[in-house]
């Protein structure tokens, strides 16, 4: 027998199982979600996916749903009134009523809401706009609706020109009667109950006292309770009560006119409406199981969809097709009632069996009951109490038997009942059957009963049914020591407190601790005693066997609960490391941004100050003034100098170096100054063990104690060469300073003279290791001017060429970048 997923599945949830598994309360907790009386309905008679791609597509729309819950936009859902039987009565024709019309008009607005919310959302959420699909032509019957109704709910009098003649004829016939009326009690005071005007039966009258009435001509139309007032319609409003009965008249058949006119109206697009409605209580389902997804954290489960052929002899990956694996598996009906679950890895396939055992309220039975309802609730298209990662194929049926069934009537025991159940169940079960069977024959002869258990297991197995059971039976514990279609798995029980865990282990049978748990609840120790001695031998040695394989895995428990929790630990101090480390980064780089911020700062006061000293220094400077560009010049050099702020601070500190011998001192030596952390050349020695020393176009007067040995250190690394630079101000290049060492005066020579002076003056600025050289050659007739320039923009040497600016000399000067 081959079982097709993809074919229609039948009821999977018999009289029997919904009772057992009380599935009904699952669906109540859904309806209590829905904000509609249509929705509620439907909620209470969820249906069952009747395909495969059925139970997908349910699925689906649901993820969707607590999709767009969790973006914060949940489906627009709200209570509408039913409009089942007002849609009956227009497709035979008959006229809506007021509260009718204004009924379908609600609900075509919430359907106006729905299908421009999806519409807006149809990317994200594909099976839902698929699903609820309104008709757009519908917005033109809401309108036409809308228009006929005033915000009180009336018939509004634009709803037509007739009946807005007729209303205003009313009000005008009604006004006209209220001031005669008016008159009247002015007129007729002293003969009148009270000062006010009333209506009887559609008729305006006056409160006339008892005994005065004959003086009053009129139509007595009621009396008081008392007798003491008389009700009186003026003989002189007679004719105008009687126009505006006619009216009154007049004005409802225009009414019902509307009425049957708008009611045709939406029996033009009745099957359109109806959708509508269907749709916004699909939409109110779907909405209310995000939000019992969100209220019991449910997940969604992988749907395996292979056929399986059944069968002792069906191989491992077809058994797992018809499989359920539940990942922290919890009873949705206990979170529901607000008890803390303890979840549970549990797994069951077809042809095979797992066998629950251990002690009474462990929790065997909240197990079974768990299996069942995922099994219902993936059928039905809800997500179920497990954690993400989860399988649940789809059950063509659950069958069950927990619970106590005796009958007294039909004169059935419990363990009648049970068996009579039993082969029920073995008469239903096939391939796509989940079976799910509590304290398994239990309720008679033990040995007749464990025999009988254990041919139930096996035909069941036979069958291709996926079989859960749960037992005290120790020779259906020592089953899956044989034969690998049954498997153990224990509620377990902590000696220690005497008390059950409630957690679920596989793999491990459970011991059922009756005597423990009779000395817990006040069994006397004497007759706990007695008990032993009654024990069999073996059963003593089982038991023993598995309380000391439960002792372990409890160790092995607590063991990766420490191993874990260590984990954890170096998890989060690891985490608090990084923290650190980046706090530490983030730090460092504030503080270079600061200290750049200022290294820059300085350095643009250093510019200005050689600015100033510059333009003193052009045209005739005075005394005063070279005085002052000295000084400038003078704090701009302790700047610029080894040590001064605009020094680059060490990155390592360079090899010791031996001491340099006084009389190997000579002009023309090579030495190694750390002040500059360089080499230099001695090119005077004076008195008092002083030298002067030069570095390039650096020179420099220090002591010969200062000064080391020339040559690598020892451990150094070979130099690196490097272009010589010329530490001065003028080497800047984008503030090119004019110097006596970096300009050349051409003035009064040839041209020819002046090109070659000039080459030779930018082999020795190349020397230097200049940047910036000036050429002064003056205004005249600009043959000369433009020589120079021609020569220098033709130089392999020089990188740009630019007149002088108005502080350099202007077109007299020529300022050329050298390459480097």
């Amino acid at each position: 027998m081959e079982h097709d997923p993809e074919g229609p599945l039948a009821d999977p949830c018999p009289p029997k199982t919904r009772a057992d598994l009380e599935w009904d309360r699952v669906l109540e907790a859904l309806a209590e979600r829905c904000a509609s009386r249509a929705g509620k309905r439907l909620a209470r008679a969820l249906p069952f996916a009747a395909t495969r791609a059925e139970a997908l597509t349910a699925l689906a729309e649901v993820r969707e749903a607590v999709q767009l819950d969790a973006a914060g936009e949940p489906l627009p859902t709200r209570d509408v009134a039913e409009i089942e039987a007002a849609l009956d009565r227009a497709r035979i024709g008959a006229a809506l009523a007021n509260e009718e019309l204004r009924a379908v008009l609600g609900l075509l607005e919430a359907a106006r809401t729905l299908r421009q919310y999806l519409q807006g959302r149809r990317h994200a959420a594909p099976s839902l706009y698929a699903a609820c699909a309104i008709d757009p032509e519908l917005d033109a019957v809401a309108r036409d609706l809308a228009f006929a109704f005033d915000p009180d709910g009336t018939l509004s009098d634009r709803a037509s020109p007739q009946l807005e003649s007729l209303r205003a004829e009313r009000r005008a016939v009604r006004d006209r009667l209220v001031r005669r009326l008016e008159d009247l009690i002015q007129k007729h005071e002293d003969i009148l109950q009270d000062r006010y005007w009333t209506e009887r039966d559609g008729r305006y009258v006056l409160p006339v006292r008892s005994d005065a009435h004959e003086r009053f001509p009129g139509i007595v139309h009621a009396t008081s309770a008392s007798g003491a007032t008389v009700f009186v319609e003026p003989r002189a409003l007679v004719e105008a009560g009687n126009r505006m009965k006619m009216v009154d008249a007049e004005v409802a058949r225009e009414e019902q006119a509307i009425y049957a006119a708008l009611t045709a109206r939406v029996a033009g697009d009745i099957e359109s409406v109806a959708a509508a409605a269907r749709a916004l209580a699909h939409a109110d389902v779907r909405a209310a199981s995000a939000r019992l997804a969100k209220d019991l954290d449910l997940a969604f489960p992988e749907v395996p969809g292979d056929a399986f052929d059944g069968g002792r002899g069906a191989p491992e990956g077809a058994a797992r097709r018809t499989s359920l694996e539940l990942i922290g598996g919890r009873h949705p009906l206990l979170a529901l009632d607000g008890v803390r679950v303890v979840p549970s890895d549990v797994a069951v396939s077809a042809g095979r069996a797992m066998i629950v055992s251990g002690p009474n309220a462990g929790g065997k039975t909240v197990a079974l009951k768990a299996l069942g309802l995922a099994a219902l609730m993936a059928r039905a298209g809800l997500p179920v109490a497990a954690r993400e990662g989860s399988r649940v194929a789809l059950f063509d049926v659950v069958l069950t038997d927990v619970g106590d069934d005796q009958n007294l009537h039909k004169n059935l025991s419990t363990f009648s009942a049970h068996v009579k159940n039993l082969g029920r169940i073995l008469g239903e079960t096939r391939p796509g059957a989940l079976v799910l069977l509590d304290e398994l024959a239990g309720g008679t002869d033990p040995r007749e009963g464990e025999a009988l258990a254990a041919a139930v297991l096996d035909s069941l197995c036979a069958r291709g049914g996926t079989v859960a059971c749960t037992t005290h039976y120790e020779g259906l514990k020592a089953l899956a020591l044989g034969d690998p279609r049954f498997e153990n798995a224990s509620v377990g029980f902590d000696l220690g407190t005497m008390s059950p865990t409630f957690r679920l282990v596989v793999g491990v049978p459970g011991a059922s601790s009756a005597l423990a748990v009779a000395r817990q609840f006040g069994i006397p120790g004497t007759v706990l005693e007695r008990a032993e001695r009654f024990l069999t031998k073996e059963a003593v040695t089982f038991e023993q066997m598995v309380e000391k394989l439960s002792a372990e895995r409890r160790a092995l428990e607590l063991a990766r609960a420490d191993a874990e929790r260590e984990a954890a630990a170096s998890r989060s101090k690891r985490r608090e490391l990084e923290g650190e480390i980046a706090r530490l980064r983030e730090k460092e780089r504030a503080v270079i941004t600061r200290e750049g911020e200022a290294l820059l700062a300085s350095l643009k006061r250093a510019r200005e100050d050689l600015r100033a000293a510059q333009a003193r220094l052009r045209g005739k400077p005075t005394e005063e003034d070279v005085r002052a560009a000295a000084r400038a010049m003078d704090a701009v050099g302790q700047k610029i100098s080894l040590g001064g702020e605009l020094e680059l601070g060490r990155r390592d500190e360079p090899p010791a170096r031996p001491a340099v011998d006084p009389a190997a001192i000579r002009v023309g030596a090579r030495v190694y100054v750390p002040r500059l952390r360089a080499e230099a050349e001695v090119v005077e020695v004076l008195s008092g063990g002083q030298l002067r020393v030069a570095a390039g176009a650096l020179k420099l007067t220090t002591s010969i104690a200062e000064l080391r040995g020339a040559g690598a250190p020892p451990g150094a690394a070979p130099p690196q060469p490097q272009r010589r630079v010329e530490l001065d101000a003028a080497a800047d290049p984008d503030v090119p300073i004019q110097t006596a060492e970096n300009t050349v005066d051409l003035r009064g020579l040839r041209a020819h003279e002046a090109v070659a002076m000039a080459e030779q003056f930018l082999d020795r600025s190349l020397g230097a290791g200049r940047r910036v050289t000036f050429f002064v050659h003056g205004h005249g007739t600009g043959a000369l001017r433009d020589a120079v320039r021609e020569a220098l923009r033709a130089s392999p040497y020089v990188a740009r060429v630019r007149p002088g600016g108005p502080g350099e000399g202007g077109d007299g000067v020529t300022v050329a970048w050298l390459k480097w």
